[in-house]
């Protein structure tokens, strides 16, 4: 299992008219904690791009326990529980300090420049053997 957490603080434009996060802003943050949890695995997803490999959404949940507001300090506890062969499975926390905001997860898949579904580089492969093999 790997885990990544990263801090968020709400800002004013991601807000609706109740002064709460606006629902549809909980997706790029799980993008933020994506991001970063591959960076921190070694697996920049700037360095999949330049070898020509995409990690499209295939699917996304999200469940809403309780609001973010305006200047809140928010963490995106992103977690990879098993390790993936051809699709992606990363869920997500939302809390703000203990408190549980939301959860969520996303499931992506490979494909290349074309679209086209492929499997993971070779790189990302061994990467992820390397890394669950020490939990």
């Amino acid at each position: 299992m790997i885990v990544s957490r990263t801090n968020v603080t709400v800002r004013y434009a991601e807000t609706d008219m109740m002064g709460v996060v606006y629902h549809g802003n909980y997706l790029p943050w799980f993008e933020v904690g994506r991001t970063t949890l591959l960076k921190e695995s070694g697996l920049p997803y700037r360095e999949l791009e330049a070898m020509g490999y995409y990690l499209p959404v295939l699917e996304a949940g999200l469940k809403y326990l309780r609001p973010a507001v305006y200047d809140n300090t928010v963490t995106i506890i992103t977690t990879l529980k098993e390790k993936p062969l051809l699709r992606i499975r990363l869920e997500y926390e939302v809390r703000r300090e203990e408190e549980l905001l939301v959860t969520g997860f996303t499931v992506h898949g490979f494909i290349n420049r074309q679209g086209i579904p492929v499997r993971p580089p070779a790189v990302f492969t061994e990467k992820m053997r390397g890394v669950f093999a020490l939990g």
